[in-house]
């Protein structure tokens, strides 16, 4: 193993480079032919057991009935089928998956009982050797069942009963094992089982809806006797509710010309409800079946209609609106604008940018393959029960969900499964969450955040395999927390390099988001949108993946403010700083001549460009590319990880994480918000001085021309005509010369005080004595 941790991070915060036998690093001569298409995991051998059917069994009770279920069992091990009443020719289609590293008994049981009050009655049986069971070896089809006389206690036939039976060794590559009971589950009740198992899931197809509300014509207020005053719009597309402003025309004929924008998804089953409101009293209300409205993929917007209203009254008020001349009606253009991508994750680091509509996808660049090998040093996140940890991982990629089956009470589970996506983008991030399953038990609690892990397609090599140890790191309210390590293999294979490589020369977001961009102000409002439409589709399917589950792997709280993520931030924008601090420490360096060989050098160099200007642009990208070359060598060998010292969490303080795992809005008793409001305001204060600082300099610069100080503008308007002059007579290559020649003298030619220039500069007025 290798340990990475970036400078400064605890080692048991880095990233661990791991070496399992795979057949995708042995190659040829090392790997298991039989696992050419599972390549990314280690091979887990099961026992499986089909039970299909039975046929002609004999009744037990003296009514003649029989409730059939079948018990399968291998050592300690024991499956059970569901049973059926009053059935002789039952049909069961379960599967039922050992591991062979647990088997404990060379014989394979499969009795046939009759369920009963008191006492399970034995209706026969087939038993098998471990030895004598077939290997099954995908690409190969499914073994066929096969019918089996039924057998007594003693071993012989009995008169009636045959079952279908079919029993393979095979792989986790097995078609037959995400749907198999599994052995290490054997104590899960059956109507727990299913969330054990693992799925894969799709989130729905999401659109920006936009409603563009115009105007009304006569309206018919509640109280006739006076226009309506404060006459709003409210439209409702499910749960989304918005409403316009009030209008500036105090008639029956407002007028609003604002646009609302909702989330829609497919098979858009649901109505637009657009009403029209007087102080909270609806005046007139309309309903718009989504799926009448246009599909528009360019910024032409289609035309506007009137559509009428109905007064939300009783039926007598419905005749008397008939009666009318002139109904009321409301003008809107509707539209589904699918050239966009609805972003359901922070645009920093999503996993999707393709537009909703079809037609306007580009075709795939490479497949992006992961092996979810296994976790170690879990947590014991059931330990006040007494028990350990029952973890599942979920891995999300554009719109493919994943979801491990769920090992039981261990606390270093080894899945061993592997999962494929197509990639559209390079530029993209994989997201593998571990959790916590709190529903074996049933009950309504929430699965427990383990950890997650982050990989940028883009930081890794194609065709290469990385198999590393990711550290499980969660934030709580005590602070950071390290709940152990997932183990993955993961490989990203380009199949269009010409497509991918001129991806970089375009935007991440498709175009409609540049023709026709959306306005900041229903940025984030849409993504909270969309984060809940995901997850209540993704709660519904079975096994479900909960809300809980899909929030924390969509990062539904990242533009919630944090202290400590502020902090991030500001050191993110401080290294980059520092960089440039970096170059002129180093080119300040130069002009001191602390290293006279390093300032011969550059002088040469400097000399040799004003006489050859030509050579300027060549030399700059050519050492581009000498530091690029020089960089290969210690370029990083795995991904980029969560990095505890880069968020500025291993060293917050308890009272910044309270604050940012406090509820919005806020719980806290008057003194905590209190000192957190002082506090906000001597960093605001900060924050104010630095911005204070930058717009006195911009306004220096805009002084400078603005005669606001007369005689600084006078003066610096006598020196341009003198430098225009002296520009215009003396070549360009002598002032150059003289100018850096000058920056780069010597210390001994230097003074202490600043130069001319900046005096000059800092002499300039501001608008800062204006403030009050």
């Amino acid at each position: 193993m290798k340990m990475q941790a970036p400078a400064g991070q605890k080692p048991e915060y880095g990233l661990v480079e791991t070496r399992p036998p795979l057949a995708a690093r042995m190659g040829y001569w090392g790997r298991d032919k039989s696992a050419s298409t599972y390549d990314m995991v280690e091979p887990m051998n099961f026992l499986y057991v089909s039970v299909v059917k039975a046929m002609d069994l004999p009744s037990k009770d003296v009514s003649g009935s029989l409730d059939p279920y079948v018990e399968v069992k291998v050592g300690n091990y024991k499956g059970v089928t569901k049973h059926f009443e009053k059935n002789q020719n039952p049909v069961w289609n379960s599967v039922f998956a050992f591991s062979k590293e647990r088997l404990q008994s060379s014989l394979i049981e499969i009795t046939v009982k009759d369920r009963d009050v008191s006492k399970d009655d034995f209706v026969g049986k087939v038993v098998f050797d471990v030895p004598d069971v077939p290997q099954r070896v995908p690409p190969d089809s499914p073994l066929a069942p096969q019918w089996y006389k039924l057998l007594d206690k003693k071993g012989e036939l009995i008169k009636r009963g045959d079952i279908m039976l079919a029993v393979w060794m095979g792989t986790q590559a097995d078609e037959a094992f995400p749907d198999a009971w599994h052995s290490d589950a054997h104590n899960v009740s059956e109507q727990s089982l299913s969330t054990t198992r693992s799925k894969v899931y799709f989130s729905p197809k999401l659109y920006y809806l936009r409603v563009h509300v115009f105007a009304a014509q006569d309206l018919v207020p509640a109280d006739k006797s006076r226009p309506p005053t404060d006459a709003i719009v409210r439209v409702e597309v499910c749960n989304q509710g918005r409403t316009t402003r009030p209008s500036q025309m105090k008639s029956v004929n407002p007028e609003w010309n604002e646009e609302l924008m909702y989330v829609a998804w497919e098979p858009f089953d649901e109505l637009i409800v657009v009403s029209v409101e007087d102080n909270n009293v609806t005046i007139g209300r309309v309903f718009i079946p989504l799926r009448n409205v246009k599909l528009t993929e360019t910024s032409k917007m289609p035309d506007a209609q009137w559509f009428a209203l109905q007064k939300p009254a009783a039926a007598e008020d419905q005749i008397e609106m008939k009666k009318d001349k002139f109904a009321s009606r409301v003008l809107l253009r509707l539209s589904i604008d699918s050239g966009y991508h609805v972003l359901d994750e922070s645009a920093h680091f999503s996993s999707d940018l393709q537009p909703a509509a079809n037609q306007l996808r580009k075709p795939s660049v490479g497949i992006l393959e992961v092996g979810i090998l296994s976790a170690r040093n879990l947590q014991a996140m059931k330990a006040k029960d007494g028990k350990l940890t029952d973890a599942y991982c979920v891995a999300k990629y554009g719109n493919k969900w994943v979801r491990t089956r769920t090992l039981l009470d261990n606390l270093h589970p080894v899945w061993n499964e592997q999962y494929t996506w197509e990639v559209y983008d390079s530029c993209t991030v994989i997201t593998i969450g571990v959790f916590d399953n709190c529903h074996i038990s049933g009950g309504d609690a929430k699965d427990q955040r383990i950890g997650k892990v982050r990989i940028r397609l883009s930081t890794l090599e194609t065709d290469r395999v990385y198999t590393h140890a990711y550290p499980l790191l969660v934030l709580t309210p005590s602070g950071l927390k390290k709940n152990g390590e997932l183990h993955l293999a993961v490989r990203f294979t380009c199949t269009a390099w010409a497509n991918m490589v001129a991806q970089y020369g375009k935007p991440l977001l498709p175009k409609m988001h540049f023709v026709q961009p959306i306005h900041i102000k229903h940025v984030d409002l849409l993504r909270h949108q969309a984060i809940n439409i995901v997850a209540g589709k993704l709660a519904r399917a079975e096994p479900p993946l909960r809300n809980e589950i899909v929030e924390y792997m969509l990062d539904v709280d990242y533009h919630v403010f944090s202290l400590r993520r502020s902090k991030a931030n500001f050191h993110r924008i401080m290294a980059l700083v520092s960089q440039i601090q970096y170059i002129y420490t180093w080119f300040e360096g130069v002009c001191h001549w602390k290293n006279p060989v390093t300032s011969i050098l550059v002088h040469m160099l400097f000399l040799i460009l004003v006489c050859y200007p030509e050579l300027i642009l060549p030399t700059i990208f050519l050492y581009f590319f000498a530091i690029g070359l020089w960089n290969f060598r210690v370029r990083p060998t795995g991904p980029h990880h969560m990095d505890a010292r880069l968020s500025q969490a291993d060293n917050a303080h308890p009272d910044e994480l309270d604050e940012e795992f406090d509820t919005f809005p806020t719980t806290k008793v008057t003194d905590v918000v209190k000192m957190r409001y002082d506090r906000m305001r001597t960093i605001a204060g900060r924050v104010q001085s630095v911005s204070a600082d930058l717009a006195t300099q911009a306004e220096r610069v805009l002084s400078v021309l603005s005669w606001r100080d007369p005689r600084a503008t006078a003066i610096f308007i006598v020196f341009s005509l003198i430098w225009a002059v002296l520009l215009y007579v003396v070549p360009f290559q002598i002032v150059a010369l003289l100018v850096g020649l000058y920056i780069l003298r010597h210390p001994k030619l230097r003074y202490k005080l600043p130069p001319v220039p900046v005096n000059f500069f800092k002499r300039l007025p501001s608008r800062s004595d204006s403030l009050l």
